[in-house]
């Protein structure tokens, strides 16, 4: 096959891209370079014939994607490229994998097809493209775009395994090449990222990729916060480095004195994480404690690295003082993912505590690289966590829960969600996610096991349903032939398993209910003289504002829609109104926009070409004039204009994308905006006064309310207060933190009501 880049009309080397100039023969001798390296990062898992297959690959989708370039204006062929290399150095695929990432796009964006893939490659590199390409439709725009995309991933995974691993590999060199989409796009696609592909990276044991996508999503969400961590984290880098040098340097003569092999690292947190340690233990930077963990890897063979591991752990406590609460041991009982490691923290030098991280090669690789790294070592089984999880997909996704939003959400749960190992009566090892409860273990046994679940024994103790389990229990489930799933078990079980199986029984109920009411709701729209028929139903449906048919007919049936409201509906329909849209349609956004525009809105500008027009601030995080903002079209109550790190945020913008609008502020007229400022203190007599001596005296801010609670000599106030942007509050928050017996101040999301 002939090697063609471009199109072959273009006759000279030097071509006018916008305002940029190409230089073809350049990008030739890089497309080269890169492929190269590819085939490098592919050597350790090439066999015979690889090499031919994988240039026959990267030769199509270089013919495919000739004509092609990206947003940044490079050549399309560098992306397939970069997923292909991802996919071999930093997963571990084999070549098959490589090949399906070269084309994963050319089905959907050129005139090649399955049959041409099929032809050149077989049948199992033509069905994990067809998997990716069903990944990227486009489906039906009054449901959750993402959330449905995502559901089809998941059915591709119970096939191949490999379409979710190139799909990440993917969504990583688009995170790595955002810089170049506009600001929109890139909040959306970072949102999706940190919203599902970075749990589903964790659940598959890919913790390097998972904490770059983190990272990365964090650079655009919440790009202040990033740069500041990030300009720490380079300001200490000399301190913790001769930190590091200073702990490890008694350990690894110790190690070496027992005749281990071994390498021994600091390896700095990621900055997601360590911005996560901030906003749980509510601390600054400064005292963010274990920026990074000592990672002792031991060049052990299998039979002895479990020894070797506890050998290793004694050689570290002996040197420093281990915290007997952070021991854990996931070598005797491995993550459902396959991790395996030793964690420990310890007290170091200066007084300061270290995670150290022990384990072998074979561990630490599958720790990098998941699964990908786990088949590597042990031929995929039965019994596998592997398979054990897929199975659990397979279930989730053969329940007739037809919400895919509701889907997703437990899914996710379940993703991120750390383990406890629980056992049967007869010994069995059963794993849960934390906050599980004894229902949840009894769904996890069987399906009729938790319909039928009265009651359970933890440790030969009668416990209630909703009883969390620990670590380590002991659980025997308790049943009644009587007993049937209620509706406020949802309230207490947290697996995806329990939830769906609990939902499809009442949706079984619902729809023998819904039937009755159907019968019902027929007799009384005749007896009101309405016409009994699809449309007259829907407008029905539409004024009790009830998305189905369905569930106009269950209410019905159980009494919550009854004559008096019927004859309320026949009146309003005798009184035209203007009825919100029950659903926007993506195609007429800027129509939509118009029509709300505001004659005298001057402080935030919306859309893509910065319009002024009519917004509502969203009471959920109550944004003021310089924070990072964006615009949420909602179904009935206009724009509404939300932070970029709201806790809804991400939801809205991953599930909701096409809803999703610019907004900036504008220098804006001296309009107070409420927000909230926590602050703590030891409680000395006089500091609230010269507190609200700052805020009102000295700042002249109005305060809406305030209230403090004093406890053993340490204080807590929560004060809200007027101010007029980000800079007015910034300061404020400033000058309060140099207030005599004054702790912490920090912004929190005062409501508006």
């Amino acid at each position: 096959m002939k090697l063609v880049f471009f199109n072959p009309e273009i006759a000279i080397n030097i071509i006018n891209l916008g305002m940029i100039e190409v230089d073809i023969e350049q990008e030739k001798k890089e497309i080269q370079k890169r492929y190269r390296a590819l085939l490098k990062a592919c050597k350790p898992t090439m066999q015979k014939g690889d090499k031919r297959l994988i240039r026959l690959a990267f030769e199509m989708s270089v013919d495919a994607h000739k004509n092609m370039r990206r947003k940044s204006g490079e050549p399309y062929i560098y992306h397939p490229i970069a997923v292909a290399q991802i996919a071999a150095e930093e997963i571990g695929l084999g070549t098959t994998s490589i090949v399906c990432a070269l084309l994963h796009d050319v089905v959907e964006d050129t005139d090649m097809t399955l049959d041409d893939i099929e032809r050149e490659f077989g049948k199992k590199v033509a069905k994990i493209i067809d998997g990716l390409t069903k990944i990227s439709g486009v489906f039906d725009q009054t449901s959750s775009i993402q959330a449905e995309n995502f559901r089809k991933m998941l059915l591709t995974l119970a096939d191949d395994v490999r379409v979710i691993l190139i799909k990440l590999a993917d969504r990583l060199h688009n995170m790595r090449t955002l810089d170049s989409m506009p600001r929109d796009k890139q909040l959306k696609i970072s949102s999706e990222t940190i919203y599902l592909y970075a749990p589903l990276a964790h659940r598959l044991g890919l913790y390097a990729i998972k904490s770059e996508l983190e990272d990365l999503s964090m650079k655009y969400t919440e790009s202040s916060t990033y740069k500041f961590i990030a300009q720490k984290l380079n300001e200490t880098k000399t301190e913790r480095t001769k930190f590091i040098k200073e702990f490890v340097g008694p350990v690894s003569e110790a190690l070496r004195k027992q005749g281990l092999a071994f390498e021994i690292f600091g390896r700095p947190k990621s900055i997601h994480s360590i911005w996560k340690k901030m906003k749980t233990k509510a601390v600054p930077f400064e005292e963010v404690y274990d920026l990074f963990a000592i990672r002792i890897i031991l060049d052990s063979p299998v039979e002895t690295e479990k020894a070797d591991a506890w050998k290793a752990y004694s050689v570290v406590t002996d040197q420093y003082i281990p915290n007997p609460d952070r021991l854990r041991d996931w070598i005797s009982s491995p993550k459902g993912n396959g991790y395996e490691s030793l964690h420990t923290t310890v007290m170091g030098p200066k007084g300061r505590w270290v995670e150290v991280q022990i384990r072998s090669r074979r561990m630490n690789e599958i720790a990098e690289k998941g699964f990908a790294a786990h088949w590597k070592y042990k031929e995929s089984s039965s019994d596998s966590g592997l398979d054990q999880w897929i199975q659990k997909v397979r279930e989730m996704l053969s329940s007739p829960e037809s919400n895919a939003l509701d889907f997703l959400d437990d899914f996710k749960m379940n993703l991120f969600s750390d383990e406890i190992f629980i056992f049967t009566p007869k010994g069995d090892l059963i794993k849960l996610p934390t906050g599980a409860t004894a229902l949840d273990f009894a769904f996890e046994i069987h399906t009729d096991l938790g319909s039928r679940c009265i009651g359970a024994k933890v440790n030969h103790k009668l416990v209630p349903l909703s009883h969390k389990l620990q670590n380590g229990d002991q659980v025997e489930v308790i049943t009644s032939s009587k007993q049937s799933p209620k509706e406020d078990w949802l309230n207490f079980v947290i697996t995806s398993k329990a939830k769906s199986k609990i939902k499809s029984s009442f949706k079984e109920h619902k729809i023998k209910m819904a039937e009755d009411g159907r019968e019902i709701l027929e007799r009384k729209l005749k007896s009101l003289k309405i016409p009994n028929n699809t449309q007259s139903l829907g407008k029905v449906m539409l004024y009790f504002g009830l998305p189905s048919l369905q569930d106009l007919f269950y209410r019905v049936a159980i009494g919550k829609i009854d004559n008096k409201e019927l004859k309320e509906y026949v009146l309003a329909e005798r009184k035209p109104e203007q009825r919100a849209p029950d659903k926007i349609d993506t195609h007429s956004l800027d129509h939509f926009m118009k029509e709300i525009k505001s004659k005298d809105s001057d402080v935030l500008m919306i859309g893509e070409d910065l319009q002024k027009i009519d917004y509502k601030l969203a009471p959920c995080c109550n944004p003021i004039p310089g924070d990072d903002v964006f615009g949420f079209i909602t179904v009935s109550d206009g724009i509404k204009i939300h932070r970029t790190n709201c806790p809804n945020a991400i939801k809205l913008m991953s599930n909701f994308g096409y809803r999703i609008v610019k907004a900036k502020w504008t220098s804006q007229k001296e309009i107070a905006f409420l927000t909230g400022i926590r602050i703590t203190g030891i409680d000395d007599v006089g500091v609230i006064n010269n507190i609200t001596k700052v805020i009102s005296s000295d700042f002249k801010v109005n305060m809406r309310s305030i209230t403090v609670d004093s406890n053993d000599g340490i204080f807590e106030g929560s004060i809200t207060v007027y101010v007029n942007d980000t800079d007015h509050l910034d300061n404020l928050i400033k000058r309060l933190k140099g207030v005599n017996g004054i702790l912490s101040v920090t912004r929190f999301d005062a409501t508006s009501v």
